[in-house]
C-alpha cells in the first residue's frame, strides 16, 4: 500500500478546522495571533493526552498532583529570573514596523514580510511575561503577572506538600496548566503559542544524586511519547551543550514536525536554585529535614520533567496523519492513526440506511456504548463516506447496524487502519471494546 506523511502544517490546519478539532481564537472578529480553540474533536483528543500524563505521573506512590493559581505574588518572579532573565532579543523592520526576534532573522539581508533590504533596528530586550494588576488602584504595589511557567507554583509549595502529604526524598510534585507568553512571533499552528498548557513534573532529590535521576526520568519520558504511539524514528534527544542559569544537566525531547526538528518536552536538572532562590526572597526556611541521616538539613536539588501539553496534541496529530493511495481518486483517504487509547473518538455507530428499524437498534447501541466510551452516531450520506469521514478524525472502529442484524443480533465491525470487517453479537460489543481498547 502506497502512502505518504503529512507534508505540511498548513494541510493539518485545515483539516483540523473542517473536522472540529481546532478553530482559530474569535475568528469571526479576524482571530488572535498565537490564540487557538480546541472544538469539540481536539479537547477530547487534548484531555486523553493529559489522562495519560497525570496517571503516569502521579499513579505512583513517589509523586504528589497539584494546581497551583495562575496568579501569583509579584516576588515569586523576581525570585525566579523572570524579571530578570526573561526577555527575547528584538528587531523591528523600519519601513513596514514589523517585529521579529533578532535570533530568528539575517539583520544584513530582507525583511520577510515588506522586502526592504538591511532596515533594521538595533535589537533590544523584550519582557516575554504578560503583566496585569489585581484592585482597584493601578500602582506598582497591584503588578502581577500571567505566569509564564507552572513550576514556580510547584516550588512555592514545595514544604506544604511535603508536610502534609508525608513525602520523603526523592519524591515529586506534577501539575497541568495554562501559561502565558508574550511570544514576538507565534506561529507554527499550535507549535507557538501565547496561552498554552503545560505538563509539568518537579522531581525533588538529594544533592549529589541529581544525575542518576536526571537520566532516569529521560527514558522515562522517551517511552511515555512511544506509548502514545508516536513512530520511534521520528523521535530524538538533544543533548544541551550551553545550559540555563539554574541547570547542570539538560536534554530535549524532540519530534520531527513537517518543517523539521522541534522540542516538545525538556528534562532539565535545575540543582538547588529554584528553593534556594525561594528562601532567599521569602526568607522562609525551605531546607528538607532527612530523618533517616541524624536530621541532617539541605536544599533539594530538582529534576524537571517540562512537556508542552499543545505540542504533545501536534506531535500526535502529525505523526497520525497519513494520506494512504494518493492520488487514487477511487483508493485515496486520509487517516488519522491515533493511538487507539488516545483516539478521541472509539467507536462510531452507523445504521446503514434511514429506516426507523434500523436506527431503532442503532440508537439502542450507541447509548449503551456511550456508557464506556466516547462514540458517536452518524446517519449523514453513505456508509463509504461515513467510513471516510470517521477514519478521517481517527476514529478506531465503526459499528454498522444493517438488515440482517434484525434477525442475528450481530453488527459488523470494521477496523480503522486494516479496513477489515468482522461480525460481532450485540451483547459482546462491550467485551470487544474492552478487548482491543
Amino acid at each position: 500500500m502506497s502512502e505518504k506523511n503529512l507534508a505540511s502544517l498548513n494541510d493539518l490546519a485545515s483539516m483540523a478546522k473542517r473536522r472540529g478539532f481546532l478553530f482559530q481564537s474569535s475568528e469571526i472578529y479576524g482571530g488572535l495571533g498565537g490564540c487557538w480553540d480546541y472544538g469539540p474533536l481536539g479537547i477530547e483528543l487534548k484531555n486523553n493526552v493529559k489522562e495519560r500524563w497525570w496517571k503516569s505521573m502521579t499513579y505512583r506512590s513517589d509523586i504528589e498532583g497539584i494546581d497551583a493559581s495562575i496568579l501569583m505574588n509579584a516576588t515569586v518572579w523576581e525570585a525566579s529570573g523572570h524579571v530578570e532573565n526573561f526577555f527575547d532579543p528584538m528587531v523591528d523592520c523600519k519601513k513596514c514596523k514589523s517585529r521579529f526576534r533578532a535570533d530568528k532573522v539575517d539583520l544584513t539581508a530582507a525583511c520577510p514580510v515588506c522586502g526592504t533590504k538591511g532596515e533594521f533596528t538595533e535589537a533590544r530586550n523584550f519582557n516575554l511575561m504578560f503583566k496585569t494588576q489585581v484592585g482597584a488602584v493601578e500602582d506598582s504595589s497591584a503588578v502581577v503577572y500571567l505566569r509564564p511557567e507552572t513550576a514556580q507554583g510547584i516550588f512555592v509549595n514545595f514544604l506544604n506538600v511535603q508536610g502534609t502529604m508525608r513525602q520523603k526524598l526523592p519524591f515529586g510534585i506534577a501539575q497541568i496548566g495554562k501559561a502565558f507568553r508574550n511570544e514576538i512571533t507565534p506561529g507554527n499552528f499550535i507549535f507557538r503559542l501565547r496561552e498554552f498548557e503545560q505538563m509539568e513534573m518537579q522531581y525533588f532529590v538529594a544533592p549529589g544524586t541529581q544525575l542518576t535521576h536526571f537520566e532516569a526520568w529521560k527514558e522515562l519520558r522517551m517511552k511515555w511519547h512511544l506509548e502514545n504511539g508516536i513512530r520511534k524514528e521520528k523521535l530524538r534527544y538533544l543533548v544541551h551543550e550551553k545550559l540555563a542559569h539554574y541547570a547542570d544537566h539538560a536534554v530535549d525531547i524532540e519530534y520531527e514536525f513537517p518543517g523539521g526538528w522541534e522540542e516538545m518536552e525538556g528534562i532539565h536538572s535545575r540543582t538547588d536554585f529554584d528553593l534556594r532562590r525561594h528562601q532567599e526572597y521569602s526568607k522562609k526556611n525551605l531546607q528538607y529535614v532527612d530523618q533517616s541521616d541524624g536530621n541532617k538539613k539541605f536544599i533539594p536539588y530538582v529534576v524537571e520533567t517540562s512537556a508542552g501539553c499543545d505540542r504533545s496534541v501536534l506531535a500526535v496529530m502529525c505523526d497520525a496523519y497519513r494520506v494512504e493511495f494518493p492520488g487514487d481518486p477511487l483508493q485515496e483517504r486520509v487517516v488519522m492513526r491515533f493511538h487507539k487509547k488516545i483516539a478521541p473518538i472509539k467507536m462510531a455507530v452507523l445504521p446503514l440506511m434511514k429506516k426507523p428499524e434500523l436506527e431503532a437498534v442503532a440508537d439502542k447501541i450507541y447509548q449503551e456504548i456511550q456508557k464506556s466510551v466516547k462514540s458517536e452516531y452518524d446517519t449523514s450520506g453513505s456508509i463509504g463516506k461515513r467510513y471516510r469521514r470517521q477514519d478521517e478524525i481517527g476514529t478506531p472502529y465503526c459499528a454498522t447496524i444493517d438488515y440482517d442484524s434484525l434477525t442475528d443480533h450481530k453488527i459488523t465491525i470494521r477496523d480503522r487502519d486494516s479496513m477489515k470487517q468482522e461480525r460481532v453479537a450485540i451483547d459482546q460489543i462491550d467485551n470487544f471494546l474492552k478487548d482491543n481498547l
